[in-house]
């Protein structure tokens, strides 16, 4: 064995290679929780974004005048969920609405080609107008986990 093998097998270095190892994948895993987060928004700047572009034509939430009409969708925002809203799934619902079309309404709210009819607002919102909207939507949720019966098996 060539004295380059030996050392890469030597039973010390074998060890730190892997704690190294181990940690380069503790720590990229600890970088993936941190998640998608945007800087913080304004609720009430959030809530004037949501009315000023007429979101509440197709979107009802609690507490903000209905201003759709007899054929508009009236998809139901906000309310009691038994999951958070991400940040990630508001921003992606928003910019990119047919990524994700919950099933009550593939029906209702999307095109022949099964896209979403939401209109596109990436020309249209700031940065700013979506982190915002986002903060305003997102504490618009509140969470109610089910509760679940335990049986213990004895």
């Amino acid at each position: 064995m060539s004295s380059k093998n030996k050392t890469l097998c030597n039973p010390s270095n074998l060890v730190v290679f892997i704690l190294f190892c181990g940690s380069l994948l503790i720590s990229s895993c600890n970088d993936q929780a941190r998640g998608f987060a945007l800087p913080a928004g304004d609720i009430e700047v959030g809530k004037a974004t949501y009315k000023r572009l007429a979101c509440n034509t197709c979107h009802r939430i609690s507490g903000i005048e209905w201003k759709g009409g007899s054929d508009s969708l009236n998809i139901h925002l906000g309310g009691e969920v038994s999951a958070r809203k991400s940040y990630g799934y508001l921003v992606t619902s928003i910019i990119n609405p047919s990524h994700r079309i919950a099933e009550g309404y593939k029906q209702v709210a999307t095109t022949q080609e099964g896209l979403s009819k939401m209109k596109n607002y990436n020309e249209v919102m700031t940065v700013q107008e979506l982190i915002d909207l986002v903060t305003f939507l997102q504490s618009e949720y509140k969470i109610d986990i089910p509760s679940t019966n335990y049986y213990p098996y004895y």
